[in-house]
């Protein structure tokens, strides 16, 4: 088979074969036949050049051109090679990394590398060249340390500048073709540094090397890279850490294929005995009352809250791509239902703390933190999105952004690096597992508890639907009110889905004692735990379990504890998936495709560290006894992910945009019929493949976010199929409505209004200044949405209408209308500081503006007042009145 990460000389019928279509690469090799690569940073002179295309036109004569394809090829997992090379490349860099440990300053780290076997034959080989380079650069002691720690981790290819020369045994077909185009690239070389106007040669750069300002910038950019993989790495050994974990994972991927799976996992866990249970759960689907009581914990607690967002994934799947610039984009910045996915999150966010202060009557703003990664420029995306909308009127200082480090991506064959051009390798973030470590050396976790918070929620970006109705909030309630250290949002998972799932481990200690906690087994690691994938219908044994969902509380205190341990703990559950392709150009523009991998960690298995002992086995229920605890909800109300672009003629809604839009959907319908609102059902996702949605509804979190309290403020009427209703708005009462067709409704102030701070930043203010909206007894009845344009896309709300009922609320200004029909196209715009009543007239419609008396301007002329009435919410319409 070929080497899938070779790149190919191209023979095409089109093209006419040239010097400049022959490509170098750095392929990767197994243990077996890996040998040290020296980094070529100079030009070879005329007469080696000359002896080498003499060399290879004669090699050329004895051996058959080989033509190799282009089109792509489906490879199977490559099989890490079991072999003596492959186990002593593991004990060498184990030996190296324990002198490493105990050596407590750079000048004994440096001698202690210096000796290492790989790093004196690199050195001894590249002596004289290398000094220059190395002098020419001006590294510094810690960066030279970098660059062999680089070396000694057997990845000395990532330093290869233009071709590349092998020495000991190869196979003869790759000496071949190594030989032939290392002549012809160095001619290449030569004639590109000829100066036709003066007719000669430009002559080497500066100090003999061939490294330009954008080679010398990749170089300083890498050094980077690698300084922050040697410090954030630093609990596992750094650079050389790293390298040692991948090679043991993919040691342990080929040993799980020879041994019995219950011994190697009990071995990893350090166990002498494992079980997994089906967990018990706090089903809020049943147990209504205690989900409002507990709901109403979380609004409660909200003072002692934070939010964090893990947004720094690359979001490979999603295949965002800016349209005006063709870049590409983080999953943050997808724009769905109208608005960005992190605008979306926050919006949810200030629902909670709007239902707050109509509570408490308190002003309550929650700081977030977010955890970004240079991948896709997603750092640069969200900082610019948060300072375009003025940091959505919460401040910056209730923001705090944190970078993850990249980490290099490895080939699923040998563990090597995967290098897209020298300096450059394929690095992808390190999973949102990083998230606990990161927060302690960035002081995210002090930065809380300046802000007096005790516990955080933890939501990611791609799930649209996890604040519905009670779950965040009953989630985090009852983890501050028992004091637990991780809660998890659970529900149904569905069979061959890429999700985890949550199980009670049951773990026998080699001393004796018992273990117990709730854990999460990634669907990467089912094989490891020999759970099978299959729909429940075949007795899968992930249909026992409910789906991890990436929806978490944490004590904060309990998870900083984890984050400082200088050891792997602080990195929890580090995984090397290497079932996934790679993808990257090289510095030619040649695509390559590999099976490859990176170090990951995963967020929800810091709950590992959480298990409660007992000196004896136990029985029975111990949900009471545990620090880890799950609440479970309708899985429409817990996750609905656009996590990947739906693939072209695909019939599979799951985890796109598409499909979460229709949860969406299913969600109002859910909703509004309990308020005896007559809607047409929603049918399966492949009923909508080919076909729009039976009609468009979007509420805004804020008329909530409780159900309960949204269904106070709607009561009867009708949606027909194929309508719209948008309400961007709080403060809204809906009485017999009925409607056919589009109706929007959007208020400018639809929670409250902005006041600058002592910084001159604008602040939301809840309650202050809302925009209103009733309507009783109304008819809306127009063409609405042109369900037949060919550029609708529904699920971004990007559609073409032909007729509307649109109301646009300005400030504080408010809009009535009762016992009416409003037929046709009409745009509504009421002014701040007025009302708009519209009733039935002789002539149509009867339209009257006023302006709002002085003493109404901050309450408005009605308001919705929340009352507390044991473990529910109770609202009362109240109007105000003017003089």
């Amino acid at each position: 088979m070929a080497n899938p990460q070779a790149s190919p000389i191209l023979h095409h019928p089109q093209n006419h074969l040239s010097l400049f279509h022959f490509r170098t690469t750095t392929s990767p090799r197994s243990f077996s036949s890996l040998h040290f690569r020296k980094p070529l940073l100079f030009l070879s002179s005329s007469s080696s050049f000359s002896s080498k295309l003499q060399q290879s036109e004669q090699q050329c004569n004895n051996h058959q051109v080989r033509h190799v394809s282009t089109v792509p090829v489906e490879y199977s997992t490559p099989t890490p090679p079991e072999s003596d090379d492959f186990l002593s490349e593991i004990d060498r860099l184990k030996s190296l990394l324990s002198k490493l440990d105990v050596s407590k300053d750079l000048r004994r780290k440096d001698a202690v590398i210096d000796a290492d076997s790989r790093v004196r034959r690199f050195f001894s080989e590249n002596r004289g060249g290398l000094s220059k380079v190395f002098g020419y650069l001006g590294l510094n002691s810690n960066e030279m340390f970098l660059v062999k720690c680089v070396i000694a981790a057997g990845q000395e290819h990532a330093l290869c500048m233009n071709y590349e020369e092998a020495f000991g045994e190869e196979e003869e077909e790759y000496t071949v073709r190594s030989s032939v185009k290392n002549a012809l690239y160095a001619l290449v070389e030569m004639i590109e540094r000829f100066d036709v106007n003066s007719s000669g040669y430009k002559g080497r750069r500066e100090m003999g090397t061939v490294l330009d300002s954008e080679e010398i910038a990749h170089f300083r950019k890498f050094l980077t890279f690698l300084e922050e993989i040697e410090q954030f790495y630093d609990c596992i050994g750094g650079i050389i850490g790293y390298q040692v974990m991948v090679l043991e994972l993919l040691h342990q991927s080929s040993k799980r294929r020879n041994t019995n799976r219950s011994q190697l996992v009990e071995e990893s866990l350090g166990c002498q005995y494992l079980e997994m249970h089906t967990p018990s759960v706090l089903d809020l689907t049943q147990e209504e009352d205690y989900a409002s009581q507990a709901a109403l914990w979380g609004i409660e607690g909200l003072p002692d809250l934070g939010e964090i967002y893990p947004l720094g994934g690359a979001a490979d799947r999603l295949g965002l791509i800016d349209s005006e610039t063709g870049e590409c984009l983080p999953a943050a910045m997808l724009a769905h239902c109208g608005r960005t996915l992190l605008e979306g999150l926050i919006r949810d966010l200030q629902a909670r703390e709007f239902l707050y202060f109509k509570l408490y009557g308190k002003q309550c703003v929650t700081p977030v933190a977010i955890m970004t990664s240079a991948a896709k420029n997603n750092h640069e995306h969200v900082s610019s999105l948060c300072e375009r909308l003025k940091w959505f009127g919460r401040g910056q200082s209730n923001f705090r952004l944190f970078e993850q480090p990249l980490v290099p991506a490895v080939s699923a064959e040998d563990g090597q690096w995967i290098v897209s051009k020298p300096f450059v390798p394929v690095s992808k973030p390190g999973g949102h597992g990083v998230i606990w470590k990161l927060a302690y050396d960035k002081g995210v976790f002090n930065w809380f508890y300046d802000h007096g918070r005790k516990g955080a929620t933890v939501r990611q970006v791609s799930n649209v639907v996890a604040a519905t109705d009670v779950t965040l909030l009953a989630l985090a309630g009852i983890g501050l009110r028992y004091n637990k250290k991780l809660g998890f949002a659970s529900c149904k998972r569905n069979a061959g889905a890429t999700e985890g799932i949550n199980v009670l481990m049951e773990k026998k200690n080699f001393d004796g004692k018992w273990e117990y906690g709730i854990s999460c087994i990634e669907y990467t690691e089912f094989d490891k735990f020999g759970i099978s994938n299959r729909s429940p219908s075949s007795n899968g044994l992930q249909a026992d379990f409910p789906a991890n969902t990436n929806i978490l509380y944490v004590d904060l205190h309990s998870a900083e504890l984890i984050g400082s341990s200088s050891n792997a703990k602080s990195l929890p559950n580090m995984v090397l998936n290497t079932k996934k392709r790679i993808e990257y150009l090289d510095q030619y523009g040649d695509y390559h495709s590999v099976m490859g991998g990176r170090l990951e960690c995963t967020m929800q298995n810091i709950a590992d560290n959480f298990f409660n002992k007992f000196p004896s086995r136990c029985h029975g229920s111990l949900e009471d006894k545990l620090d880890t605890y799950i609440v479970y909800n309708e899985r429409r109300k817990v996750t609905s992910s656009a996590k990947k672009k739906k693939p072209h003629a695909s019939a599979a809604l799951h985890q796109t945009p598409d499909g979460a839009l229709l949860d969406i959907l299913r969600n109002g319908y859910d909703l509004l019929t309990e308020c005896d609102i007559k809607l047409p059902m929603i049918e399966a996702n492949d009923k909508y493949v080919d076909s729009p949605p039976p009609y468009l509804i979007l509420l805004h979190p804020a008329l909530g976010p409780l159900w309960e309290v949204s269904r106070q403020k709607f009561k009867g009427g009708s949606i027909s199929s194929c309508s719209e209703l948008q309400l961007e708005i709080a403060e809204f009462s809906w009485n017999n409505v009925q409607v056919d067709g589009s109706l929007i409704v959007t208020a400018e102030n639809a929670m409250g209004s902005t006041t600058p701070n002592d910084n001159g930043e604008p602040i939301l203010q809840y309650g202050l200044r809302c925009g209103k909206c009733k309507l009783h007894n109304v008819n809306v009845v127009n063409r609405g949405i042109d369900w037949n344009s060919k550029s609708n896309v529904y699920w971004r709300n990007d559609v073409n209408r032909l007729e509307t009922c649109k109301i646009i609320l300005h400030g504080n200004a408010e809009f009535e209308a009762s016992n009416v029909t409003i037929e046709g196209h009409h745009v509504f715009e009421v002014p701040d500081g007025h009302k708009l009543k519209i009733t039935s007239g002789n002539a149509g419609l009867s339209i009257n503006l006023e302006a709002l008396k002085e003493e109404v301007m901050e309450t408005g002329s009605w308001y919705w007042n929340y009352q507390l009435n044991g473990s529910h919410i109770h609202l009362q319409q109240v109007e105000v009145s003017q003089s």
